[in-house]
């Protein structure tokens, strides 16, 4: 404190979502208890989101540097420094929804390629093209129905968007240089989905779930479904590879994490359980720790994955009701979106 009070850096207490803190620069950090990994380290403001923030696909942009926070019906896609906790970029994807509990509107997911940001627009319904250096904003694909998760694979340079309501993946081809040009490669029918959706280059592969107890292999060069395979989900979510070990993790919002073996046709390898309402999950290869945050139950469940694929819980963290997405930068720290306070939670990989 005496430090903080000869640079002359105000102080003033906060509470936020049940946890009192001191705000630091926008931030508020809360006061840790002595060995407390279920606290946040500090939750972080996104701006106009006091009323609320539809949260989805926040996401971790390597190339970049930066997390990805699509911050939903305020229309702005916000990038924070994960080191800093700095929000370094504001970026206006679409305007601002008139109805700020619509979930119609705004934007939800974002990929990073070839020096632009694509990020999905729901109110066109399409994808909103920016200049990755300045935000500007280039083009935009319009869609026959509602986009959800935006993915850019870098070895193809090809844009996919999942549709679910037209149970589809669109297929777009990129092409940079003295001007953009993006057109649509292929339509990918998957009756019954698409939910999630991640890429496996060394296997030559795309992975998506149905809504019910299956996921889905594509092949990359053809676009065309390989193979379902059962996930023992009653409710499959979203999926996290590591593709290193081959193997695939697949959220059910019932409460557990399955992990498949896509060198074997899927065959089912473990499951654990984990709080309800299970969303979106993140996975840190370097330490082998898969990041599970439950909407209904208010926590993230860490697992370590051991090298037969088998999960064991290191830690259970405190999050908030409907906190259903994260993402890690894989360096320890783990970002959960807390879509009624409109906030960022991180927490420290202990």
């Amino acid at each position: 404190m005496q430090n903080f009070k000869k640079k002359h850096i105000s102080l003033m207490a906060c509470n936020v979502t049940g946890i009192v803190g001191l705000m630091l620069a926008g931030v508020c950090m809360p006061v840790l208890a002595a060995n407390s990994p279920a606290a946040p380290q500090a939750v972080i403001r996104i701006p106009d989101g006091k009323q609320g923030i539809d949260f989805d696909d926040i996401d971790f942009l390597p190339a970049l540097g930066k997390v990805s926070i699509p911050a939903g019906q305020t229309g702005m896609l916000i990038l924070i420094d994960p080191a800093s906790r700095a929000i370094t970029n504001s970026y206006r994807v679409t305007p601002a929804a008139a109805n700020v509990k619509s979930h119609e509107q705004g934007t939800s997911s974002a990929a990073y390629g070839d020096g632009y940001i694509y990020a999905s627009d729901h109110a066109m319904p399409g994808v909103v093209v920016l200049d990755a250096r300045d935000g500007k904003v280039i083009q935009s694909i319009r869609l026959g129905s509602g986009p959800d998760y935006v993915r850019y694979l870098e070895s193809r340079h090809e844009l996919w968007i999942t549709e679910p309501r037209a149970q589809q993946i669109q297929v777009f081809s990129v092409k940079t240089g003295a001007k953009l040009v993006i057109t649509l490669n292929s339509n990918i029918p998957i009756t019954g989905g698409p939910e999630s959706l991640v890429f496996d280059a060394e296997s030559n592969r795309a992975y998506t779930n149905l809504w019910k107890s299956k996921t889905v292999v594509i092949d990359i060069t053809t676009h065309k479904q390989v193979a379902e395979w059962n996930n023992s989900c009653d409710g499959p979510r979203g999926l996290a590879l590591d593709a290193a070990k081959s193997f695939l993790f697949v959220a059910c919002t019932e409460g557990k994490v399955a992990v498949l073996d896509v060198k074997h046709d899927g065959k089912l390898l473990a499951t654990a359980k984990s709080g309800a309402g299970i969303d979106i999950i993140s996975y840190n290869p370097k330490s082998g720790h898969l990041y599970v945050p439950g909407a209904r139950s208010a926590s993230m469940t860490m697992f370590k994955v051991t090298p037969s694929g088998s999960l064991h819980a290191l830690a259970v963290y405190h999050t908030v009701k409907g906190a259903h997405c994260v993402t890690d930068d894989g360096a320890g720290r783990v970002f959960v979106c807390d879509p009624h306070a409109g906030t960022i939670l991180e927490y420290k990989d202990h």
